[in-house]
């Protein structure tokens, strides 16, 4: 047993170790990226001063066509900005436009721009400028910083060699110890396999000896009529459930293969393994940020100290924390609902924010749990993009339990069709469609004149 406890402080250890040097890494691109922002800002502003200081001495000498350039730009950043207020206007009053008026008002908001460019080059057009070119305006270089992302770049990496020679120490005591210990395979190319997998319930057998294989990267689906033990399946992978026999083996972030019963279930989500719900199981009072704010506390290296005392390392991590989010509600097209409370959003944008707080955890196994219940055609169609999307720009495996069987057909790479806890058939789509024992158990069949099927 004490073999055991040493075993998982060790790679306990390993994993704060590992999202540690996440962290610098992030942080480390996050300073260059800042210091660049800073340095073109300064050179913009010398080189606005610059010519600020060339239109008042010699206004007439500027180029006539940076003029009306100038000025069309700025007329139309103004109206941007105005119908960008409307928009949040609407949003937070809470009243839900239609799709009709959502482009009926894009649509306004589109000839409106062209109107001010139009009007906009017909005031400018006596405009001209005898000396145009003779006084460009200089562009403005900062002096001396050339070397200042080298020197960010250094000063991390330091930080993120000592982190990886830790980590190794660690590394290698696991492995003196693991001569000792039962070692754990997993076929090359599977990131899941499920053997013998059985949860019962007093006398009630939710699952029954299910087995099957998901592989690296593929879109997986587990079909199955109402109470065939879907859920019950995710529950036991996710550890919401201790299975009562079977085995179920993972490969984590580090290729090491992991037995998922001996995880707690607070710990699942270190590996990899993130899930979404049946049910909407957003925080109604928080905003769509907040959401996904949350969904990313395991990823946070900072011990008790740091967080009491709110110390840089701390904020270092939020800022990190906060640009992830940001970035997850642009791929997810939340951007617009950023600042919005959950409460009161349309069903379809709670449904996204779910699978958005999924994508915080840096997945590698995304299981969704009926992702397109309550959706209506054009939400689906476009859920299916977005779930091809998913797997391929976050390189992750997805696990899916649906009933809409288009969706299922049209995403799945393989499917896994189940009956009273017990495997009825596995194959592709097409395997899957004619399978007459999925004909008769989930799909239906069709019967003959007489009767019989």
């Amino acid at each position: 047993m004490s073999a055991t406890r040493a075993e998982r402080r060790l790679l306990e250890k390993a994993r704060r170790l590992r999202i540690e040097i996440g962290m610098l890494e992030a942080a480390r691109e996050l300073q260059i990226e800042k210091a660049a922002a800073k340095k073109a800002a300064r050179s913009a502003e010398r080189a606005r001063a610059a010519g600020r200081e060339l239109a008042e001495k010699s206004f007439e000498k500027l180029g006539a066509d940076e003029i009306r350039r100038a000025i069309t730009e700025k007329r139309l950043r103004e109206e941007n900005e105005r119908y960008a207020a409307l928009r949040k206007e609407i949003l937070l009053s809470g009243y839900l436009l239609s799709d009709k008026d959502n482009e009926a008002l894009a649509d306004a908001h589109t000839a409106r721009l062209e109107r001010i460019r139009e009007n906009t080059a017909a005031e400018l057009s006596e405009l001209s400028n005898p000396a145009q070119g003779q006084l460009p305006i200089p562009t403005v270089d900062e002096p001396e910083e050339t070397s200042s992302a080298e020197a960010i770049r250094a000063r991390f990496d330091e930080q993120i060699s000592q982190a990886r020679k830790r980590l190794r120490e660690v590394e290698r005591r696991l492995e003196s110890g693991a001569a000792s210990t039962e070692r754990t395979e997993l076929e090359e190319g599977l990131v899941l396999s499920v053997k013998e997998l059985k949860m019962y319930f007093g006398g009630v057998k939710a699952v029954d000896g299910l087995s099957f294989d998901v592989r690296e990267g593929e879109i997986f689906g587990l079909i199955g009529p109402n109470g065939a033990g879907k859920t019950t399946v995710f529950n036991c992978i996710t550890q919401f459930y201790k299975p009562t026999g079977g085995k179920l083996l993972f490969r984590g972030r580090e290729n090491e293969v992991l037995d998922l019963t001996k995880e707690k279930v607070h710990d699942v989500i270190l590996h990899g393994i993130v899930r979404t719900f049946q049910n909407v199981e957003v925080v109604p009072e928080l905003t769509v940020l907040e959401n996904l704010l949350i969904a990313g506390h395991r990823q946070y290296s900072s011990g008790i100290a740091a967080s009491a005392l709110h110390l840089p390392k701390l904020r270092r991590e939020e800022e990190i924390i906060r640009r992830k989010a940001e970035k997850v509600l642009q791929f997810m097209g939340l951007t617009a609902f950023s600042g919005a409370y959950a409460f009161g959003l349309p069903y379809g944008i709670l449904k996204k924010i779910e699978i958005a707080r999924t994508l915080m955890c840096s997945p590698r196994l995304i299981i969704l749990d009926e992702p397109a219940a309550g959706l209506n055609d054009a939400e689906t169609a476009e859920l299916a993009s977005l779930i091809r999307r998913i797997r391929d720009e976050y390189r992750c495996t997805i696990l899916l339990v649906e009933h809409d069987m288009g969706l299922v057909m049209d995403v799945c790479d393989r499917i896994c069709a189940i009956s009273f806890g017990k495997l009825l058939a596995f194959g592709t789509p097409e395997e899957i469609q004619t399978d007459p024992n999925v004909q008769q158990a989930y799909l239906g069949v069709e019967e003959d004149d007489d009767g019989t099927a």
